[in-house]
């Protein structure tokens, strides 16, 4: 993948099996990945200002994955969000989208359809 390397990829995610296969998959694509356990954790990192793109999960403890979209949408606006979730919820997807999120993906995610999804996002970027 030409330029990938340069990506730096954020997950955020409080299941730590869930963090270590998007790190897998990310570098096995040529991103550079940053993984976080908390939303808390990612903002206090200054990662924000590096991330070409963001993937997050809805349920976290402490600040949920929409109240980093909104944050994220304030400091970057162009920064694709990209949620994952292991809970269908009509609502939260909804609110995801019109706020500005590229996609809305369910747990167990497809890893391709994940890395397509990852691409379109920095593309339209």
């Amino acid at each position: 993948m030409a330029n990938s390397e340069r990506h730096i990829v954020v997950g955020v995610d409080d299941d730590r099996r869930v963090r270590e296969s998007l790190q897998s998959l990310l570098e096995s694509a040529g991103y550079a990945p940053l993984m976080f356990a908390s939303g808390e954790e990612f903002l206090r990192s200054g990662a924000l200002m590096a991330a070409t793109c963001v993937i997050t999960d809805v349920r976290m403890p402490g600040m949920d994955g929409i109240k980093v979209q909104r944050r994220i949408r304030l400091e970057r606006p162009e920064l694709p969000v990209i949620f994952l979730s292991g809970r269908y919820s009509a609502d939260v997807r909804e609110r995801a989208l019109q706020e500005g999120a590229v996609a809305f993906l369910y747990k167990p995610f497809d890893s391709e359809g994940l890395l397509e999804v990852v691409r379109a996002g920095l593309t339209n970027n």
